[in-house]
């Protein structure tokens, strides 16, 4: 007899115990509450409006950045391309680049992504507009540090990472774009979570 065993990634966040059990394989054990983002609505640079985590299907890769930054944002744009492009084919990876620029026009997007519009994922989204306060909703949803400069109403900071969130909603990485070998550990890991979403949930991937 044999077994399979499994990488499984880390969940972050703030973990509480529900007051439930829970039967596994048989036994039972405490039901985890775990840190959960809520679906956010934004307007696509195309005005067209989008759901950040509006499907319990999809893997979802997120960064925050603002046009008028031609320093960190441009890079976290730049590396959002490559993952777009290695996961072009795949309707499970959803990535999302995040305006915290109130000003940020769809235009001004626009103009943002242009090297990267020729053949660009379909389920890659550069929004604004967001439905909630987009720093308050980074510090305590998304876990990462985004805030106004206060001597300068345009200038913002932002975190430097990328995060992984899976189809239930919780964070399960942080990859620091100042690494170059961050890029390819985030590569690995969306392909991490996708097998453990299909062995999680066949049904509903199948269905869907």
């Amino acid at each position: 007899m044999g077994s399979n065993e499994y990488i499984k990634l880390p969940v972050f966040g703030e973990k509480k115990l529900s007051g439930e059990m829970r039967r596994v394989m048989g036994r039972e054990i405490p039901d985890t509450v775990f840190h959960q983002l809520s679906p956010v609505e934004f307007m696509n640079y195309d005005n067209k409006p989008v759901k950040f985590l509006g499907t319990d299907t999809a893997v979802s890769v997120v960064h925050l950045f603002y046009t008028r930054d031609q320093g960190l944002s441009k890079q976290l744009v730049h590396d959002m391309s490559t993952i777009a492009v290695r996961f072009k084919s795949n309707p499970k990876v959803e990535l999302y680049s995040i305006s915290v620029d109130p000003n940020d026009s769809s235009a001004d997007l626009e103009k943002f992504i242009a090297p990267y519009k020729k053949d660009k994922n379909p389920l890659w989204f550069v929004v604004n507009k967001p439905s909630v306060d987009i720093f308050e909703f980074a510090r305590t949803a998304m876990l990462i540090e985004a805030m106004p400069v206060p001597a300068d109403s345009t200038k913002f900071i932002i975190s430097n990472q990328f995060v992984l969130i899976d189809s239930e909603k919780r964070i399960r990485g942080f990859y620091d774009i100042s690494l170059r070998s961050e890029l390819d550990r985030l590569e690995d890991e969306i392909k991490v979570q996708l097998v453990e979403e299909v062995r999680n949930n066949p049904l509903k991937v199948e269905r869907k």
